[in-house]
């Protein structure tokens, strides 16, 4: 097959659901004709139905010209029969996420369609090489995963199986854009790009509740208002559902063969079969009320302030800013080489939890509070201190006081390697790393694809070198000295950058030279 034999016009989509509904709705808008296909004669009116009010609603709103609006549902069909999608360009199954049900479905669709057809998956977990091993010609499958809601979630992943056509994903990349959405290209390996860059903030959230560190609340909270993500990663997993989530979690683990960084959490498997699901359920790690979430308060801060405080200078740029926070709140600032008596001792470690931080330093670890220096700390929108298990009430208390007085929330949790906030980014980066050095995806896709299809505030590579390569990898080499857990081994792809003092985002320099190979 040559590229120019793809001209796509007229698409099938096989499954009626939210996805199969969604691209039917952005394919329609884009001037193609569209075949909706389900067994259910029920479930194609209903489709149909969902589109024509969809379509309705944003004329109303002034989003979308009626004449035009009435065109894009006038283009889309509904068919009981998979022998009406023979006239198809391309055929899309968006139907249930079981690898034997799809593969029949495609075994079927290759005996109806022409040769220049391309048929495409919307899996989302799926081996896109498995599913095309069930057909006679497997060069015209593709990968093409949409994410829900489709017409807000602008990013589409065109996956290359082992034997796929090059051109037949060029061909769906194209088509994407056409539709308004932004193609990243990948390999075809477990989780693709979205789902497996993912499961940084996921796996390593639930690994902190679990470690007993801080609530779901105090987690979510760090994310959102330390890190600066648009929801923490007990949020988002009440907004996807864990029946959703944790099946992926399970699959990607498995998949890579037990890999420490994908290792699911007991808390998500008891929960699913609690039915505690998330919003749609009413109840997840949050409770729900007309779809809005209940509230769930913080104590007040304590305002008993330390009567002096000593901080350690063993990262210059922290002792800094942590001085600066202490002269602003009027709290004597003990500088001497060997604290006084009876002052607060305030580390500021990076990977390293209060504990190894008090012992390296010969401090007295009954007064000795850590705080998280990642992300600044003069212009925060929270803080997260960090206890010893030998760390006093009192200590605790006048830490949080200090540290609370110019208005900022102070989130205080038990004794972690990493805190939250560094664990957690530090994990997501190092993913994101080893998917670059596998060359799952470019780093530019990437960050594209993590950014729209999570959300975050930067793409993970971008994050990193933002934060600083050096530290990242100071961060994941701390927690696995004290931890000794491969899951935090750093990928080659940080390491060398970082010593190198390279961007993370750069590719090798080598590889844009003429006759390099991949």
């Amino acid at each position: 097959m040559t590229s120019h034999q793809f001209s796509i016009e007229t698409i099938g989509i096989a499954g009626t659901g939210a996805m199969g509904r969604g691209i039917a709705q952005i394919a329609a808008l884009a001037g193609l004709t569209v075949r909706l296909h389900d067994a259910s004669p029920a479930a194609i009116t209903a489709a149909r139905n969902y589109l024509a009010d969809t379509f309705s609603k944003l004329s109303t709103k002034g989003k979308l010209d009626a004449t035009l609006a009435h065109a894009a549902l006038a283009r889309v069909s509904g068919t009981q029969s998979v022998s009406d999608l023979a006239g198809c360009d391309l055929v899309i199954e968006a139907i249930v996420e079981k690898l034997e049900v799809k593969q029949a479905l495609l075994r079927e669709l290759e005996t109806i369609v022409s040769g220049r057809c391309i048929l495409a998956s919307n899996t989302s977990s799926l081996s896109i090489t498995a599913l095309a091993a069930a057909c006679q010609n497997p060069s015209r499958v593709v990968g093409y995963h949409f994410f829900n809601p489709v017409p807000l979630m602008k990013v589409v992943e065109v996956i290359d199986g082992l034997r796929g056509d090059p051109a037949a994903a060029d061909a769906l990349m194209d088509l994407a854009r056409r539709m308004g959405h932004t193609p990243v290209r990948a390999k075809d390996m477990p989780g693709f790009i979205v789902n497996h860059a993912g499961r940084g903030m996921s796996t390593e959230g639930l690994r902190i509740v679990d470690e007993g560190v801080a609530s779901f609340a105090d987690v979510d909270r760090i994310m959102r208002e330390q890190a600066g993500f648009r929801l923490g990663p007990f949020e988002l997993l009440d907004l996807t559902a864990l029946d959703v989530s944790h099946p992926v979690m399970e699959s990607i683990y498995h998949q890579f063969y037990e890999e420490p960084r994908f290792t699911p959490s007991p808390i998500t498997g008891t929960r699913l079969a609690g039915g505690l699901l998330g919003r749609k359920s009413g109840e997840g790690f949050y409770r729900y009320a007309e779809g809005q979430r209940a509230a769930h308060p913080e104590a007040p801060a304590p305002t008993t302030m330390p009567p002096s405080v000593w901080v350690s200078k063993r990262h210059p740029r922290a002792y800094a800013a942590v001085c600066e926070l202490v002269s602003k709140a009027g709290v004597p600032l003990d500088e001497g080489s060997t604290p006084a008596s009876g002052s607060l001792l305030v580390v500021t470690p990076f990977g390293f939890d209060a504990t190894t931080a008090a012992v390296e330093e010969e401090l007295d670890a009954s007064r000795v509070v850590a705080l998280d220096a990642l992300f600044p700390l003069t212009s925060a929108q929270r803080r997260t201190l960090m206890t010893t298990p030998a760390t006093t009430r009192l200590a605790r208390d006048t830490a949080h006081a200090l540290f609370a007085a110019d208005g900022v929330p102070v989130s205080v949790i038990r004794d972690s390697t990493g805190f939250v906030a560094q664990r957690v980014v530090a994990t997501i980066v190092n993913i994101s790393c080893d998917i670059a050095q596998r060359r799952i995806a470019s780093p530019r896709d990437i960050d594209l694809a993590v950014t729209l299809g999570l959300g975050y505030p930067q793409g993970p590579l971008a994050l990193g070198d933002a934060l600083g390569a050096q530290t990242i990898l100071s961060i994941l080499r701390n927690m696995s000295q004290v931890l000794g857990d491969p899951r935090y081994r750093p990928s080659p792809w940080l390491a060398r950058r970082a010593q190198l003092g390279l961007s993370l985002t750069q590719e090798e320099l080598a590889d844009t030279q003429p006759g390099s190979t991949q």
